[in-house]
C-alpha cells in the first residue's frame, strides 16, 4: 500500500501553490478565523473530484487526456488541447512570481532574476528522474513536509485558540465587509484543472492487477492516500489562515513558499508533457500525442516558463474550467467508459450538483467582473459596442461547447475487461 501513498502529496501541491497561500493570508488578515469552514468544503469536495480521477485511470488504463482523444472528434480535441495548455501556463505563473519573490525576500535577488532561476532549479530537480521517478516523487513529498513544519512552527508563535479554531472550521459565518468575495476566492482553487489531468496519468505509473478485486483494492487505497494528503494541505491551509505573520516568522513563509513554487513547477511541467503527448493533430503536426508530440521536459519546461512570466490573465482557469470537469465527470459516470467500475447514483448526484455549483460561482464572477469593465472602461463607445458583439458571440459559443460536451453520449468502449478474481490467481 505505501506505493501508493507518495501521488496523493503530487495532487496535494495544487492546494499549496504561492496563489493559494497568498489567498488564504489575506482571509486570515481580513476575517481571522471565521473563514476556514470554507477551507474544510474546498478540500472535501477535492477529495471527491480528485477520486474521480483517480479511479478513471485505474478502471480504464488511460488518463482523461486519453479518453478524450478517443471519444471526441477531430475539431474538439484540437480546442481542448489549446485550451489544456493554456491552463498550464495560467497555472505557472503564481508558482514563478511566487518563487521569484521568495527568492527576493530571503536572499535579496532581484525579481527579474529570481523568475529566472526558477526555470534552471526546475530543470535541475527534473535531473532526479535519472535516479528513478520514485525519488522525484519523493523529493516533492519531502517538500510538502517542510510546508507543513514551517507553518506549524509559525503557528506556534501565534498560539491560536484551539476551541476558535475548531468552533470556525465546522460553524459557517459571514461576518464583515468582503467576507463573501474572500470565500469565493478561498474556493477558487476547488478544482485545479491540472489536478484532474496529473492525477488520472499519475495512477497508471502503479501496477494493478486487472481484475474485480485488484482494481477495487487499487481504488480504495488511492482514496485513502489522497484523504491523507489532502488532509496534511488542509491543516497547512488552517496554520496560514489562522497566522498573523511577524518578523520571526518571515524567514519560515519564505523558505515555504520556495517549498510550494518548487514542487508545483514541477508537477506542471510533467502534465505538459501528458497533453502533448496525447493529442494526435495530424494536420498540423507531423511528427507530433493530445499531440502526440514527445518533447523533453526540460525544453517543455523552458517554453511553459517563458510564456509563463509574460502577462497574463488568471481569470482564464475559471474560464476553463467545465471543459476539464464535465468529461472527467462524464467518464467517470458512464458503463461505456468505466464499465462496471463506473460511479454509484449517489456519487454521480453528488458530484454533478457540486460541480454545478462551482461552475456556476466562477462564471458568474467571471462575467460581472467583465460588465464592471464595461461599465468603467475608457473605450470610446463605439468600441464598447464593437467588444460587446464580439463577446456576446463567444458566450454564445461557450454555452454551446459545455452544452455538447453535457449532453454528447460516449461512444467509444475504453474500459478493460476485468478477469475474474479465480482466473487472475491461477495465472
Amino acid at each position: 500500500m505505501e506505493k501508493f501513498f507518495v501521488i496523493g502529496f503530487l495532487v496535494s501541491l495544487a492546494y499549496l501553490d504561492p496563489g493559494n497561500l497568498e489567498t488564504d493570508l489575506q482571509a486570515g488578515a481580513s476575517h481571522g478565523y471565521e473563514l476556514l469552514w470554507v477551507v474544510l468544503i474546498e478540500l472535501v469536495f477535492a477529495l471527491i473530484i480528485q477520486s474521480l480521477a483517480a479511479n478513471l485511470g485505474v478502471s480504464t488504463g488511460k488518463h482523461l487526456l486519453e479518453l478524450c482523444k478517443a471519444e471526441y472528434p477531430r475539431m474538439v480535441k484540437y480546442c481542448l488541447w489549446i485550451l489544456a495548455e493554456i491552463v498550464v501556463i495560467a497555472d505557472d505563473r503564481p508558482e514563478v512570481i511566487g518563487t521569484a519573490f521568495g527568492l527576493n525576500i530571503l536572499f535579496n535577488i532581484p525579481v527579474w532574476v529570481g523568475v529566472l532561476l526558477t526555470g534552471l532549479s526546475t530543470l535541475l530537480l527534473l535531473g532526479l528522474q535519472r535516479y528513478g521517478v520514485r525519488k522525484l516523487e519523493m523529493l516533492i513529498a519531502v517538500l510538502v513536509f517542510v510546508m507543513a513544519g514551517c507553518f506549524f512552527r509559525e503557528m506556534s508563535y501565534v498560539k491560536p485558540p484551539a476551541s476558535g479554531v475548531v468552533k470556525c472550521i465546522f460553524v459557517p459565518k459571514l461576518n464583515g465587509q468582503g467576507a463573501t468575495g474572500d470565500a469565493i476566492a478561498l474556493l477558487g482553487p476547488l478544482v485545479m484543472l491540472h489536478n484532474i489531468f496529473l492525477h488520472s496519468a499519475l495512477v497508471l505509473s502503479r501496477k494493478v492487477p486487472n481484475y474485480v478485486r485488484g482494481v477495487n483494492d487499487a481504488c480504495r487505497y488511492f482514496l485513502i492516500k489522497s484523504g491523507i494528503a489532502l488532509f496534511v494541505a488542509f491543516l497547512i491551509n488552517v496554520a496560514v489562515v489562522s497566522n498573523v505573520l511577524g518578523k520571526s516568522s518571515k524567514a519560515l513563509y519564505v523558505v515555504s513558499l520556495l517549498a510550494s513554487g518548487k514542487s508545483f513547477t514541477i508537477t506542471g511541467t510533467y502534465v505538459g508533457q501528458f497533453i502533448m503527448q496525447v493529442l494526435q493533430i495530424k494536420p498540423f503536426f507531423k511528427c507530433c500525442g493530445f499531440l502526440n508530440l514527445h518533447m523533453k521536459k526540460w525544453v517543455r519546461n523552458i517554453m511553459t516558463r517563458c510564456i509563463a512570466i509574460t502577462p497574463s490573465l488568471i481569470m482564464i482557469l475559471s474560464f476553463e474550467l467545465p471543459f476539464a470537469l464535465i468529461p472527467l465527470l462524464k467518464f467517470s459516470s458512464s458503463s461505456t467508459n468505466m464499465g462496471p467500475y463506473k460511479n454509484t447514483a449517489i456519487v454521480i448526484v453528488i458530484s454533478w450538483i457540486l460541480s454545478i455549483g462551482i461552475i456556476s460561482i466562477n462564471v458568474y464572477y467571471l462575467i460581472t467582473t467583465f460588465v464592471d469593465w464595461l461599465v468603467h472602461n475608457d473605450v470610446p463607445k463605439l468600441g464598447n459596442v464593437f467588444i460587446r458583439i464580439i463577446v456576446l458571440h463567444l458566450m454564445a459559443i461557450y454555452i454551446i461547447a459545455i452544452t455538447f460536451l453535457t449532453c454528447r453520449k460516449d461512444i467509444v468502449v475504453t474500459y478493460v475487461e476485468p478477469q475474474t478474481n479465480e482466473a487472475a490467481d491461477t495465472q
